[in-house]
Order: C-alpha cells, then sequence, then structure tokens
C-alpha cells in the first residue's frame, strides 16, 4: 500500500454503502429516543448516558465508511491489469479448486471471499497478471496458484 487512496469493487462499494445506510437508520432510532439527561432517576440516567455512547460509536463508524467511500471515488476504479487493492481476483489452487477474490486493505467483514493485502495470498496476488503462479506460505506450509482473471 503506497499511502494513496485505494480502490476497492464494486461489490464492497456496495456493502459499505448498504452498512452506511443502515448505521445512518439505527442513528435516528437511537437519536431519537434521547431525551434530557437531568431528567428521571439514576437507571434512567444510565441509560441516557448508554444510548449516548451508542450514537457516538455509530457517529464514528458512518465517518469511516464516509471517508472510506470518498477516498476510493478518489482512486478510481480497481485496476483490471494487474492485482491491485480492490480487485476482484480469479485463481486456481494446486487441489485445482478456484475461487474468486476480492483483494481488500482490511478485513471490514466476515467474508470468506477477502483477502487482505498483508495476508501471506494477498502480498503474493499483488501486482500479478494474468497467467502469474505466486507461491505464499500457509499454516500447512508453501502452497502455490496461478492467477486465472482480474476484474468485476
Amino acid at each position: 500500500m503506497t499511502g494513496d487512496p485505494e480502490p476497492i469493487s464494486a461489490q464492497a462499494r456496495r456493502a459499505l454503502e448498504q452498512e452506511l445506510a443502515d448505521l445512518q437508520a439505527e442513528r435516528r432510532l437511537v437519536a431519537g429516543t434521547l431525551r434530557d439527561a437531568s431528567v428521571g432517576d439514576q437507571a434512567d440516567q444510565a441509560d441516557e448516558l448508554r444510548r449516548a455512547d451508542q450514537l457516538e460509536r455509530l457517529d464514528r463508524r458512518i465517518e469511516d465508511i464516509t471517508e472510506r467511500l470518498r477516498e476510493a471515488a478518489d482512486a478510481g476504479p480497481a485496476p483490471t491489469d494487474r492485482v491491485g487493492v480492490g480487485s476482484t481476483v480469479g485463481v486456481r489452487f494446486a487441489d485445482g479448486a478456484t475461487e474468486t477474490l476480492q483483494i481488500a486493505e482490511v478485513a471490514e467483514a466476515l467474508d470468506q471471499t477477502l483477502v487482505t493485502v498483508d495476508s501471506p495470498l494477498g502480498r503474493a496476488l499483488l501486482g500479478r497478471r494474468p497467467g502469474d503462479t505466486v507461491r505464499y506460505d500457509t499454516p500447512d506450509g508453501p502452497a502455490t496458484a496461478v492467477v486465472v482473471s482480474i476484474g468485476e
């Protein structure tokens, strides 16, 4: 990673946009339940503080997603001539199995097709082109895979 804005795949963009919409809806619900914390007993005040903390957490995540989407827009589309952050990559493993993987900066969801750039396979794939064979380490020892395709 260069420190420059990194692109994301269309699938990752859709997932972030959906998460953003869900968080904004949740924020509206939580904000609508807040009252003046000085009114009521201690249990009411504690509940209000909990909701205020929840609102703060939601605001931080909304800000993070909004910034990531803006950076991705600045970066443009994911590369299709070589594997990079945001690429969708078809890979054939040594056992003949093929998978379509998403290359991402960080794991943002429990997605079995997501490979981060700091993982052994992610590092091996970066900069590669279709037809290239990559070698990487796994917990079971060294492994290889072939880049079959790049693109959406």
